[in-house]
């Protein structure tokens, strides 16, 4: 089967690098600026894919890692991909299992966006009794975190649970550092993210001839480079230029522990480098304010687990910032989390409602609220690639976050 990949860029925001877009794939086309929700293991965590659709995502990401492990990408493979597996009608998407590298090896709970007083320097956690990884040049060594059995990614067996899975877009294998990583260990990192993508080019291109039966993948590298604006723009240029047995990325993903004081920075130092015609995710973002930063300098697509991690602790999202449902002045609430929402839940359920079934502890209190967090995100994110062809984009950001943040 033929290549079914293409992008194609739409308005510009002007004086930015902003764009709308276009991205076609095996499964259907994302407009973009466009939120990914994550279903890290085949499915949105109390969601089902009928009501993913329902709130407008366009698309789903996977994580390899999880699905790896359980049930196994063979299995998937088997059933006829991520999208049949999980009766997903859509665009797909798979993360490398790199960034599984950090969350196990440094242990930093899976934070992307950080502030670099939140946290403990490398040598507090320098115990390898702490560490459930290794990296070493050649891969990653690890323990499930499932049954403790030791499992090993190279980049080949990336590319491979990958295919197995069948996501329309994956991402090469990287390591994924810190902040508080020096910047010696930031240029070896760097240097060896660099030789994995080298090596993930060829294992796809080798795994796409051996299934030519199967719908295209699209392959982004990822950029690496912590809050080095030199190590940014040197990996940004090695992928872009990167070719291996005549192939090249078909997009690019910005990964890595970000300040996030600096996320602005950094996507205008790396989208400097990228080539125009091709898309970028900015990988592990999901916060208003720093989806409006994504979308000025340059990101097309977006994922994150925020908007459904907080939901199941009853802290939903408005236009006057987050509130915590559960809370008791909810209780008397006979009016939806937001009036003019159009969610499934904000059409059918109150506020009093929400209250007493996160109070009550029922399941379906973490449903209800996850569609309408992402019904908002994706909405935000639809909004703003509305705005830029419009021309209003800069009113919508002042306005949106004058009420949302009270500034």
């Amino acid at each position: 089967m033929g290549s079914e990949f293409k992008f194609k860029v739409g308005t510009s925001l002007k004086n930015r690098l902003g764009r709308t877009g276009q991205i076609s794939t095996p499964h259907g086309v994302i407009k973009t600026p466009a939120f990914i929700p994550v279903g890290t293991k085949a499915t949105l965590k109390s969601v089902l894919p009928e009501s993913l659709k329902e709130l407008g995502s366009q698309a789903v990401l996977a994580n390899a890692y999880h699905l790896y492990l359980q049930p196994g990408s063979e299995l998937i493979d088997r059933a006829g991909g991520l999208a049949k597996f999980m009766n997903w009608n859509g665009p797909t998407f798979t993360d490398s299992g790199g960034f599984q590298v950090l969350s196990l090896g440094v242990g930093f709970k899976k934070v992307i966006a950080m502030d670099e007083n939140t946290f403990q320097a490398d040598d507090v956690i320098a115990d390898d009794k702490q560490r459930l990884a290794h990296v070493d040049d050649d891969g990653v060594t690890f323990k499930s975190h499932l049954d403790g059995s030791l499992h090993r990614f190279t980049p080949e067996v990336s590319m491979q649970v990958q295919h197995h899975i069948g996501a329309d877009i994956i991402f090469a294998f990287d390591e994924c550092t810190t902040l508080h990583n020096t910047r010696s260990y930031q240029e070896k990192a760097l240097e060896r993210t660099r030789l994995w993508a080298q090596r993930c080019l060829s294992e796809h291109d080798r795994l796409t001839k051996a299934r030519s039966d199967k719908p295209y993948q699209a392959l982004f590298g990822v950029i690496q480079g912590a809050q080095y604006e030199e190590l940014r723009r040197k990996s940004a240029k090695d992928l872009a230029t990167m070719s291996q047995s005549g192939i090249s990325f078909d997009g690019f993903g910005i990964g890595g522990a970000l300040d996030k004081q600096t996320l602005g920075d950094i996507l205008k130092w790396v989208n400097e480098e990228l080539p125009a015609d091709k898309p970028r995710h900015f990988l592990g973002i999901g916060e208003p304010d720093d989806l409006f930063v994504g979308v000025e300098n340059g990101a097309d697509t977006f994922d994150c687990v925020a908007p459904s991690r907080q939901a199941r602790t009853s802290s939903v999202f408005t236009k006057d910032g987050r509130v915590n449902i559960s809370n008791a002045p909810h209780k008397d609430e006979f009016f939806p989390i937001e009036k003019d929402c159009t969610c499934y839940t904000c059409r059918n359920y109150t506020r009093a409602y929400l209250c007493h079934l996160f109070r009550a502890k029922e399941m379906v209190a973490a449903t209800l609220a996850t569609i309408h967090n992402q019904h908002f995100i994706v909405g935000l994110v639809d909004q703003m690639r509305e705005s830029i062809e419009k021309g209003t984009f800069f009113e919508f950001k002042d306005a949106f976050m004058a009420r949302y943040y009270k500034k």
